[in-house]
């Protein structure tokens, strides 16, 4: 699945790096982020900020498609 940058941006809000997946996909799902997305951050490893993550996360991320 593809995740939308702003939905990931969105999830995170108040991160406070540098934060681990586990930890990650807890505060995504406190800020209402869905079950696939959650599921994706728990995976991670231990990243320094936002970028850290969009790079874990690379294969997965989509953007507007224009339809």
């Amino acid at each position: 699945m593809a995740f939308q940058v702003t939905d990931v941006q969105k999830a995170l809000k108040g991160a406070d790096y540098p934060m681990a997946g586990p930890d990650l996909a807890e505060l995504a799902k406190s800020n209402g982020a869905g079950d696939d997305l959650v599921e994706a951050l728990r995976g991670l490893r231990e990243v320094e900020g936002p970028n850290g993550v969009m790079k874990e996360l690379k294969g997965e991320l989509g953007g507007p498609t224009g339809d």
